[in-house]
């Protein structure tokens, strides 16, 4: 479905009249949360300064809230020189001698109380959001810190989603979520140049490749959170309940603090957010632990987990993971990706060269190769280790002959021709980065143990010499060529994120065919009732995709 020239929402006049609609059965001001949305994009798209939008509806928020803890125009002005924009980076910035709480910092800005009520949907019985959205218990006092540069994002190889819903039912567990509360979201579509299943077939537009492909047939797009830089759903908040963290750029909602006003459902542009108008399934005391611990940057926030009735929710790309409260082998890992078979998802800090989103978002076509021969659904094509090559191996064997004595290794895996070239090309492609011991580097780690494999293969075969390079397909050896024969075999992806141009600057990069501005959902190859999963949200997203510049968005 396509915009028209009334509708502000990239999702077009149907979603917004739906929003509308949504917000008439709220408590809050309807007109005013539909005109916040449409500012906050326009704050985005660089027509509207931060504090123009601030002062533009200061004294609506106040007459519909009582107060309003945005921050003020002037505010909005000193962090510009001393932080970046988010509400939290301002706290940061108005903390003076370090002795003051969130609440006291947050008064000094003119922006009101830490934390407010649950308002008319607010629970008595779900933990301790109880107390502390009524002021009571301790904050923990800020601290001046640096800029960090840690942003939690993802990388997703649409051309390797199976479409297989593992990742929904991952997030559903992750998270304790109620039946449709989906965070995670994964969709087939088709649009006017691409049908499905045929759309997913495995062709690329540097020509066929048959190897790779190990997606569906359908074209496929998955959508959490994109945990924006710039985010509209925070500028609305009346509240901060719905706020970016300094440490990592996470987006995140306050449940303590949320009202449930639902006006950043309004001014998301991706429409992922959820209101929780029921008690939920899983009781508070039988959440885990860990992620009711809270954010702790500004004081104990609970962020994590299902939400609490009367409340906002989405995807929050794990926050307990990566605080720790799950255990450090679990920091800079999220539910999804770990649970996604075919490795589509490639979740770390998209600001370290060393982390495998970066990694696969800059080198696509090495990537996928690389995640491709190290798959563990894919053993028959992991690449030998060094200590078999040398079991194997004699000095003077050709390639043919190299070949079959490592294809000869076990019954249970194969090694043939076409793997050792792409491994020789992703050593001719290797930058040589060292993979260090920080998390979310499997793709340099395991592009390390195919570069020693390769070096292995090397002390018994001149995999350099003419007659190698050309059983090889290699041509001359140089990094043209290498790359061409990398083409052959992954596809060379196309890169995009979605509604680019919105100016939102989301953290999550996709590899692969982009919908077009008249895509549209159709039936995938696995249906939410097929894994367990309730679909509740079908028929508003059945006419609407996510499309380029100009197209809609799911």
């Amino acid at each position: 479905m396509s915009t028209d020239d009334e509708s502000f929402h990239p999702l077009g006049d149907e979603w917004e009249d739906e929003l509308e609609t949504m917000l008439d059965d709220t408590e809050y001001d309807s007109d005013l949360g539909m005109e916040m949305a449409q500012d906050a994009m326009r704050v985005t798209k660089g027509e509207l300064s931060e504090a123009e939008f601030h002062e533009r509806h200061h004294e609506a928020v106040m007459e519909e809230f009582g107060e309003d803890e945005r921050p003020t125009k002037e505010a909005y002005e000193a962090a510009q020189e001393e932080a970046s924009g988010t509400v939290s980076n301002m706290l940061g910035a108005f903390d003076g001698d370090g002795d003051e709480t969130r609440r006291e910092t947050m008064k000094k800005m003119g922006v009101g109380a830490a934390a407010v009520g649950l308002g008319a949907f607010g629970t008595a019985s779900d933990g301790p959001e109880e107390s502390l959205a009524a002021g009571d218990g301790p904050r923990q006092e800020t601290t001046e810190e640096s800029p960090t540069d840690t942003q939690w994002g993802m990388t997703i190889d649409l051309e390797r989603c199976d479409g297989c819903l593992t990742c929904m039912t991952a997030c559903t567990q992750e998270n304790s979520l109620d039946d449709g509360v989906n965070w995670m979201y994964v969709m087939a579509w088709e649009d006017e140049n691409n049908d499905s299943p045929e759309g997913g077939n495995g062709l690329s537009e540097s020509g066929a490749y048959t190897d790779f492909n190990m997606g569906s047939e359908f074209n496929m797009l998955v959508r959490p959170c994109q945990h924006c830089t710039d985010a509209p759903c925070e500028k609305v908040c009346p509240t901060t309940a719905r706020h970016t963290r300094d440490k990592d750029g996470l987006v995140l909602t306050d449940y303590d603090v949320c009202i449930g006003c639902r006006y950043c459902q309004v001014a998301c542009p991706y429409g992922v957010n959820y209101f929780q108008w029921d008690e939920p399934s899983t009781d508070y005391s039988d959440l885990d632990e860990s992620h009711t611990m809270g954010d702790y940057e500004y004081g104990e926030r609970w962020v994590d987990s299902r939400a609490p009735r009367g409340v906002m929710s989405k995807c929050t790309m794990c926050p307990s993971r990566q605080d720790g409260t799950q255990g450090e082998e679990k920091v800079g890992t999220s539910a999804c990706e770990d649970a996604c078979p075919p490795g589509a998802i490639q979740f770390g800090n998209v600001n370290d060269e060393k982390s495998d989103p970066y990694q696969h978002r800059e080198h696509p076509t090495k990537s996928r190769a690389v995640v491709h021969l190290t798959n563990s659904i894919e053993s028959s094509k992991s690449a030998p280790s060094p200590d078999d090559i040398d079991s194997a191996l004699s000095e003077g064997d050709d390639v043919e002959t190299a070949i079959e004595k490592i294809d000869g290794l076990s019954d249970n895996s194969s090694f043939t021709e076409d793997q050792l070239a792409i491994m020789k090309a992703i050593d001719i492609l290797s930058e040589g980065l060292e993979p260090g011991d920080e998390e979310n580097n499997s793709i340099l780690r395991n592009e390390q143990n195919i570069l020693a494999s390769v070096e292995a293969i090397q002390q018994y075969v001149d995999l350099e010499s003419d007659e190698a390079l050309e059983a090889l397909q290699l041509g001359d050896g140089s990094e043209q060529e290498a790359k061409f024969r990398l083409h052959q075999y992954t596809g060379k992806p196309s890169s995009f994120q979605l509604l680019e141009d919105i100016g939102t600057n989301p953290n999550v990069t996709y590899l692969g065919q982009e919908p077009g501005p008249e895509a549209q959902q159709v039936d995938g190859p696995t249906s939410p009732e097929d894994v367990g999963l309730v679909d509740e949200r079908q028929e508003v997203l059945d006419n609407e995709t996510v499309g380029g510049v100009d197209g809609v968005s799911l």
